[in-house]
């Protein structure tokens, strides 16, 4: 074994193990599935075999164990030394932070704000759905993560920041709204929908299965989830940050329910050196 292990691999086998699979580190990774595969073989070519490759599973060996301990540690002290750093200047560091994009709307204009009046600072932001923001919170790839619900996963920790509330946005055209209308109408999904549905809905509708609720369509761009209910295709669950933001407010109707509100915690690795 070499000296040093590259720190590239390492971060692609923590990726594998922590996501399940090639394919979600990959896309966590924001890489293709060939070169996370080509990394964690030249690991392999160096440390021995570390995963057992079953149909739907991937299991460690006990070499995999120790490399993915020593991976995590890497990652930790990599983080430690960058706050240290960054403790001689507070506006002269990296910001990385990840959240819904809901959030976003609201979030990242003032991070811009931040950099305009502090040149210094860089600002990275990337607005994903929750699984995602916890990978990335888990590799390293953003410092800190805003997400739609408490996570009990015992590597990181977390504590209340905001809340908000979610609204069931129909179209403008659309006056009732029971069971029977949101099955009929089906619902436009994004990569918080299912969540953010259960949470509504099952208080709005208690009883009902969601399951017989059709999709659509689907969309990722924060901004044009409102596009296909304003059109009449469908209904969706929305933050109100989200729903506000929208400009055609006309076109769109968010039903008069009691209110819902989400608490969004921010998470952090349980190693990290935050006060």
């Amino acid at each position: 074994m070499k000296d040093l292990l590259n720190p590239v691999w390492l971060q692609s086998f923590v990726a594998v193990c922590e996501n399940g699979s090639f394919t979600r580190a990959a896309a966590a990774l924001d890489l293709t599935q060939a070169a996370v595969s080509q990394q964690v073989q030249r690991l392999e070519a160096e440390c021995g075999p570390l995963l057992i490759r079953r149909t739907r599973e991937l299991e460690l060996t006990p070499a995999g164990a120790k490399v993915l301990a020593h991976a995590r540690e890497v990652a930790a002290a990599h983080a430690r030394l960058r706050a240290a750093l960054a403790d001689n200047d507070p506006h002269a560091r990296n910001i990385s932070i990840a959240s819904p994009g809901s959030i976003g709307l609201i979030l990242y204009p003032r991070l811009l704000a931040l950099q305009t009046a502090h040149p210094g600072i860089s600002v990275s932001y990337r607005a994903a759905p929750t699984a995602d923001i916890i990978a990335a919170v888990l590799t390293s790839r953003a410092e800190l993560g805003i997400v739609t619900h408490p996570t009990d996963d015992g590597r990181l920790t977390a504590q209340p920041f905001a809340k908000e509330s979610l609204c069931l946005v129909m179209p403008a055209t659309v006056t009732d709204d029971s069971w029977e209308t949101l099955v009929a109408l089906g619902c436009i999904d994004h990569p918080d929908s299912m969540d953010m549905r259960c949470r509504l809905l099952s208080r709005v509708h208690p009883g009902r299965s969601l399951d017989l609720l059709p999709v659509r369509g689907f969309t990722n761009q924060i901004g044009a989830i409102l596009d296909p209910v304003a059109l009449g295709l469908g209904f969706t669950v929305l933050p109100r940050f989200a729903v506000e933001a929208y400009p055609d407010q006309p076109a769109t109707r968010v039903v008069d329910a009691a209110r819902r509100v989400v608490s969004r915690p921010v998470s952090w690795p349980r190693t990290s050196t935050r006060q």
